[in-house]
């Protein structure tokens, strides 16, 4: 009973995170082409202090925007916030990855190869590295560096870079990921509440005085918004990225990360600059070709096997072995209590049906036997090797 109620639980956060993360990035997507969007406004909105307006149709009407240099003449009756999108996916992410990763620390995080943690010791390596580039962050935030874009830009993904190796000795890959992207995600959120919104109240409270807002409020939260903007692909990408092993599964999983970072942010700088009427496919032709040449680098090399037949009966016990722990009608693994993602492999028939996925991720990607758990050995991985080239023969 408690591993199904852990199990829901895990759903309903991983559901919850998933519903605000949607509202948040498309706030931020939809507010960042809105801004871009302006338009010089008629004479008349820039005597009323109105810098830019826009007009569009959706949902069968006319929607007319205007944004004003520093404030209205006064405040309205209702003025719309945008701040628990964020801080929603902020807490909905934590739990999460206290649930997966600290909760179930021996199973998602500690990987004995790399080195034996106890479940204290791996909780605070993630935590500590999640505060120490917040803290950095922060800090570079508050330098001249900020407001110089691409440097800033290329300083805070070598210090993600440096992070990602570092954790990568540490712990397991799939939770490097994981642990970068909560960094830049919670840095999103600390963001909204440091800058943002301190910085938006400060403009309401003196427009409701009379009195006309300082510039810098509004450009220090134009900023940070504008980080947050770039910052939606990498991890967006990140969040997708433990279902596919070729990514974190990899020797240099760590650069993989970076190089991944850094192609998604500049293919959203082409949207941006589009949002300007500034076109240029140069953008999106380089960061196509870019991921298509790191595709190529990374890809796996050719697995040398021995010319000689191995038949399914004699992968049956490694499979027994390494794979029915985790892969039976009735898994005897401590954590997973039925069959992950529904694949079974009691049976030579279900062995058969899936000997492709088994040779990609038992020899190709090697991230399973999941965390090596059952301590699944190179002889056998080549052996399945063999088998599954035989087979194609």
């Amino acid at each position: 009973m408690e591993t199904y109620l852990y199990e829901w639980l895990n759903f309903v956060v991983r559901f919850l995170h998933l519903i605000t993360g949607i509202a948040w990035i498309g706030a931020s997507f939809y507010f960042v082409w809105l801004d871009n969007s302006l338009r010089e406004p008629p004479q008349w909105k820039k005597d009323k202090g109105i810098k830019g307006d826009l007009w569009a149709i959706h949902g069968g009407g006319f929607y007319e925007v205007a944004k004003y240099s520093l404030g209205p003449e006064q405040m309205p009756k209702t003025l719309h916030w945008f701040k628990w999108e964020a801080y929603t996916t902020g807490i909905t992410g934590f739990i999460l990855l206290a649930l997966l990763y600290y909760v179930g620390a021996s199973s998602y995080t500690i990987d004995p190869a790399k080195m034996a943690l106890t479940q204290w010791q791996a909780i605070a390596i993630g935590v500590g590295a999640i505060a120490l580039f917040i803290l950095i962050y922060e800090v570079l935030c508050r330098t001249p560096l900020v407001e110089k874009n691409l440097q800033f830009g290329l300083v805070i993904l070598a210090i993600l870079t440096v992070l990602a190796f570092g954790l990568d000795q540490l712990i397991s890959s799939r939770a490097m990921y994981i642990h970068i992207g909560a960094m830049i995600g919670l840095a999103m959120v600390f963001n909204v509440f440091t800058t943002i919104m301190p910085s938006q109240r400060k403009m309401v409270a003196a427009v409701s005085h009379g009195q006309q807002p300082d510039p810098i409020w509004g450009h220090k939260a134009k900023l940070r918004s504008v980080h947050n903007n770039y910052a939606t692909l990498p991890v967006i990408l990140i969040m997708i990225s433990n279902h596919y092993p070729i990514t974190y599964g990899h020797h240099y999983g760590w650069l993989i990360l970076s190089a991944l970072i850094a192609i998604t942010a500049y293919a959203r700088h082409f949207f941006n600059l589009k949002h300007h009427e500034i076109i240029k496919p140069a953008i999106l032709i380089g960061a196509l070709v870019a991921f298509a040449t790191l595709i190529w680098v990374f890809a796996p090399k050719a697995i040398k096997t021995e010319n000689k037949a191995v038949t399914t009966s004699q992968i049956m016990p490694i499979v027994q072995s390494r794979c029915l722990q985790c892969h039976a009608a009735q898994p005897t693994d401590d954590v997973f209590k039925t069959a992950q993602a529904g694949v079974m492999y009691d049976t030579e028939a279900q062995v058969l049906a899936k000997a492709e996925r088994i040779y990609a991720r038992a020899v190709v990607s090697k991230d399973m036997p999941f965390m090596n758990k059952t301590q699944i050995t190179d002889e056998e991985r080549q052996l399945i090797a063999q088998w599954y080239q035989g087979l194609k023969k």
